[in-house]
């Protein structure tokens, strides 16, 4: 990892750029998948209570023989615990099942507008700050008007928000309310679930750069500011993704990546979400 920058989040809290996703990988193969991921080189870890896997992926922490403090642990609050005192024993839950001492960072995972009040839940998250069981805290999915309700009846920022963004859907104008407030974003389906591999464009600047269009894709979004950490299970893969940073895009290259943007989700839209388990 030592080649992965890192940026300093607006708690002065440092977190690298790339990190390792566990979204769809299943607790029974969580601890082995993650240990390949460490193995690799990998040190960010990102998971979520919804995932059910963060046992899994605590053990392989545990078990890598890497010190903790190198690693950068992240889950997220599941959408049945919003009420306060509920998200803040949710939150006991997670560092229990994870078991490496603290998380680095927390988020709410979906701001559901229609069930409850995420600001309710954000007070209750700036309580989990104030322990010394997490180091930041931080958002997924919220939109401009969900941060701004935020802005107006809290004092605390959000130190991220992690929310979808891809070649297809670059999501600019919220990327750019986030950096106005200094909140970093974290790009989740960073490649689209796979469906931007295919696309000639990508594949064009690839075969320019000697690279893959997912190390095409990945690099884009390091070079706009965007964290990112892709999923997969094979550890062939794992370290594809992680080797870019042995190269640059050309302005040229970044503008034909940005010009494939379709306003295209493969995700829920935040502000219709309101699933809860």
């Amino acid at each position: 990892m030592s080649d992965v920058p890192k940026i300093q989040l607006n708690d002065g809290v440092e977190i690298p750029q790339m990190g390792f996703g566990t979204f769809q990988i299943e607790q029974a193969v969580a601890r082995d998948v993650t240990l390949s991921a460490i193995e690799v080189g990998y040190r960010h870890l990102d998971t979520a209570q919804m995932y059910g896997n963060e046992r899994g992926v605590g053990a392989a922490v545990r078990e890598s023989g890497v010190d903790r403090a190198e690693f950068f642990v992240t889950s997220k609050l599941n959408n049945s615990f919003h009420d306060h005192d509920d998200a803040l024993e949710a939150f006991r839950r997670t560092v229990a099942d994870l078991d490496v001492g603290y998380l680095d960072l927390f988020l709410i995972h979906w701001p559901l507008p229609n069930v409850g009040d995420y600001v309710e839940t954000w007070k209750a998250m700036i309580e989990i700050a104030q322990s010394d069981e997490c180091r930041s805290i931080g958002v997924s999915n919220f939109q401009r008007p969900h941060l701004e309700r935020l802005f107006s009846e809290t004092d605390v920022v959000p130190s991220i928000n992690q929310i979808e963004v891809h070649p297809y859907f670059s999501q600019n104008d919220l990327r750019s309310f986030c950096a106005d407030h200094g909140i970093a974003v974290e790009a989740w389906s960073p490649i689209a679930q796979g469906r931007v591999l295919s696309d000639q464009e990508l594949m064009s600047v690839g075969e320019e750069c000697g690279k893959s269009s997912a190390q095409v894709a990945l690099r884009w979004h390091i070079q706009r500011g965007d964290i990112v950490f892709p999923k997969s299970a094979h550890p062939g893969r794992m370290a594809q993704n992680l080797d870019i940073f042995d190269f640059e895009l050309t302005s040229d290259q970044m503008a034909r990546v940005e010009s494939l943007d379709r306003g295209q989700r493969i995700g829920p839209d935040p502000d219709d979400f309101n699933w809860v388990p």
